[in-house]
């Protein structure tokens, strides 16, 4: 991977909702979350340069969203409004391993219609121009058909440098069948540089007859030439507990065996680790222990981005000087 600038720009580009998370006795904590926006957060706390890109409604919960956001320093400028829709919801509900079931509400979010709102040609403009992109089949999901052209057209338009990150995030409920999945998976896969996909998705989405490709036989040396074969130059294959692939086919595993209390969010704080470091020019060794750091942090703790504390694996934030 190269690196492009002393401060590279990031673009993010998913749904932001609502997340609830149990409190105990019957209660429910309201939090922001999903996939993309947990990965931005982490990159902001890590000292990067990120933006977001998505919409929002023009309700209460909405500008408690923005809120929260501006306050870990993401850019909003392309958070986009559509006056008619509110953002999802999601519940998660845990087991006694940290294990987690999600509920979602969200078939008629704003984010859905980001790039048919005020606002999506400089959107738009902004992934082309960044140095980082970084998307997920799970925004590809939420997306219409016109949404996802547009945004592989803008991927497929970043400029020299730059570079496209795409995470495999598959939920099953979001498509129509894992076929559909699958083909919007390798039309993204054609304009990424860096793919970060989790085996057990990749296994979800196979029904190839083929022996190789059964359910339990699919390796991540497989997954990792899939994708590397539709033009993925950096591979790093997520294997929950035991670590990760890294692309030269070495196994990085996590530095402690953590049981955890929540495992929501513990790829998309990986993510963030590993491309913040590889940001920094850091080796794919090095930026998957960075990963693997800030996930552990993660799932002992309740939610998708815990709040921070004394043991939290980012720099000390800024503090503005006095004018």
């Amino acid at each position: 991977m190269e690196l492009v600038k002393a401060s590279p720009k990031v673009v993010v580009v998913g749904e932001g909702m609502i997340e609830a998370t149990s409190a105990g006795s019957g209660l429910w904590r309201l939090g922001g979350g999903g996939d993309t926006l947990n990965t931005a957060i982490h990159m902001a706390r890590l000292g990067c340069d990120v933006a977001y890109v998505t919409a929002l409604g023009s309700d209460p919960f909405s500008e408690d969203l923005r809120a929260a956001w501006a306050a870990e320093g993401l850019d909003l400028s392309h958070v986009m409004t559509d006056p008619a829709r509110r953002p999802g919801l999601y519940a998660i509900q845990t087991d006694d391993a940290g294990e987690r079931t999600f509920h979602y509400w969200r078939e008629h979010s704003a984010a859905r219609r980001m790039f048919d709102l005020p606002g999506a040609g400089e959107a738009l403009a902004a992934i082309a121009g960044a140095d980082l992109v970084i998307f997920s089949l799970i925004t590809l999901a939420i997306l219409p058909p016109t949404g996802r052209r547009a945004l592989i057209k803008a991927c497929s338009k970043a400029g020299i440098g730059a570079q496209v990150a795409f995470d495999g995030n598959y939920r099953p409920r979001l498509w129509a069948s894992a076929r559909e999945a699958r083909k919007a998976r390798n039309i993204a896969l054609r304009v990424s540089d860096i793919g970060l996909p989790t085996l057990s998705d990749e296994i979800l989405l196979e029904d190839d007859p083929a022996p190789e490709a059964r359910p339990g036989v699919l390796t991540a040396g497989d997954v990792a030439q899939r994708w590397a074969s539709r033009g993925v130059t950096e591979v790093v294959v997520k294997l929950g507990e035991d670590g990760c692939r890294l692309p030269d086919g070495r196994v990085s595993p996590p530095p402690l065996r953590i049981a955890p209390l929540d495992t929501s969010g513990a790829g998309d704080a990986f993510n963030a680790g590993y491309l913040a470091a590889r940001l920094r020019d850091l080796e794919p060794m090095a930026a998957a222990l960075a990963g693997h750091q800030l996930a552990g942090w993660v799932i002992q703790r309740a939610g998708a981005v815990p709040d921070r504390d004394a043991d939290a694996p980012y720099p000390a934030p800024r503090i503005a000087s006095p004018s």
